[in-house]
């Protein structure tokens, strides 16, 4: 029932998809500037830095995790950083989320890394309990910093 597989070129337009669902849900639509083309060169380039894994419900396509290796000085080993894991409405409740993250530790076990880690929005409760139930702790006393835009190409010029 369930299949999670990586990412092919062919899958581009599938993954662009994604991003838009999942920003849609996230109420960040405005946000995305990526095209299917921006997201095929990232990850089926030269030399791609950024994974995508598609889980698939009876061969449908139902969700998406994407991920890049991180490395912690601290621990002196890579780790994993899932930037986006979306499943789509309709198929949420058949274990594709918990599938997906497996994945992903599966992948952190086999390649010794250090870490598995994402963000989620504080307003996201379903996210949250989820995450917290697969055993993920949430970091209260990290905050993310960003830097975009104008901001980072001021600070790219001193």
């Amino acid at each position: 029932m369930i299949r999670i597989r990586p990412a092919a070129r062919a899958d581009s337009a599938l993954v662009a998809a994604f991003v838009r669902e999942l920003a849609e849900y996230e109420k960040l639509s405005h946000e995305v500037e990526a095209s299917e083309q921006m997201l095929a060169e990232a990850l089926f380039g030269q030399n791609p830095r950024v994974f995508c894994d598609i889980a698939e419900y009876d061969g449908a396509p139902a969700g998406f995790a994407l991920w890049f290796y991180t490395f912690s000085s601290f621990r002196g080993r890579h780790g994993i950083w899932l930037e986006d894991v979306f499943v789509r409405p309709q198929f949420r409740g058949a274990g594709l989320g918990k599938a997906l993250l497996a994945h992903l530790a599966r992948r952190c076990v086999a390649e010794k890394l250090g870490r598995f880690e994402w963000s989620v929005l504080d307003w996201n409760a379903p996210s949250i309990a989820f995450y917290e139930a697969q055993g993920a702790t949430l970091m209260h006393e990290w905050k993310i910093c960003r830097m975009t835009g104008a901001a980072l190409e001021s600070l790219a010029e001193r």
